[in-house]
């Protein structure tokens, strides 16, 4: 199954809440990824939390997105009840 963010909502700080296509939903700290050309205007809070959903993911419009894959592997898991 190609995994893919479904819903995303800014919680606080570096914190975004994400649900996946298969279930799965959960917390997210992405403040330890910051780095890098890329990813160092997401530092900003202001322009972190302007994220969107593109590509199946988080995406910022400086061109910064992380892999569908890795968000699902790093989330405090919360499987989903149906």
């Amino acid at each position: 199954m190609f995994i893919h963010v479904t819903q995303a909502k800014y919680i606080r700080d570096y914190r975004v809440w994400l649900s996946f296509n298969d279930g799965v939903e959960g917390e997210i700290d992405l403040s330890s990824e910051l780095y890098g050309e890329i990813f160092e205007p997401l530092k900003d809070k202001a322009f972190f939390k302007s994220f969107t959903l593109e590509g199946h993911t988080l995406s910022w419009s400086n061109g910064a997105d992380f892999a569908p894959d890795f968000l699902r592997e790093h989330i405090s898991e919360q499987v989903a009840s149906a």
